[in-house]
């Protein structure tokens, strides 16, 4: 009798960035950073009123995007950390806009 091989069950797709198999906590921590980051000051630099908390979450979110963004070991994680930088950005350029730091 020949059995037939098996087969490896279908697994759900996730949205993980370590495609090549390794753990990355810092950097995974540092994009969701950047990312959480920059969608705040996305936000906060859209209200005039808090143009101060938009600007330094956008420096942060930039800097800390930056240094993860030459770190980056996959190409799912440099995507996601790109998208935080450039949210961080804007974020940064609204609540300088409004007054920046002061």
């Amino acid at each position: 009798m020949s059995q037939a091989p098996a087969r490896p069950r279908p697994r759900a797709r996730q949205l993980i960035l370590k495609t090549d198999g390794m753990r990355h906590s810092l950097l995974n921590a540092a994009a969701a950073y950047t990312v959480l980051a920059g969608t705040a000051s996305l936000v906060l630099g859209l209200l005039s009123i808090q143009h101060i908390a938009g600007t330094i979450l956008g420096v942060t979110g930039m800097l800390i995007g930056l240094a993860a963004q030459m770190m980056s070991a996959t190409r799912p994680g440099r995507m996601v950390i790109v998208f935080g930088i450039v949210v961080s950005f804007v974020g940064m350029a609204l609540g300088f806009g409004h007054g920046g730091f002061t």
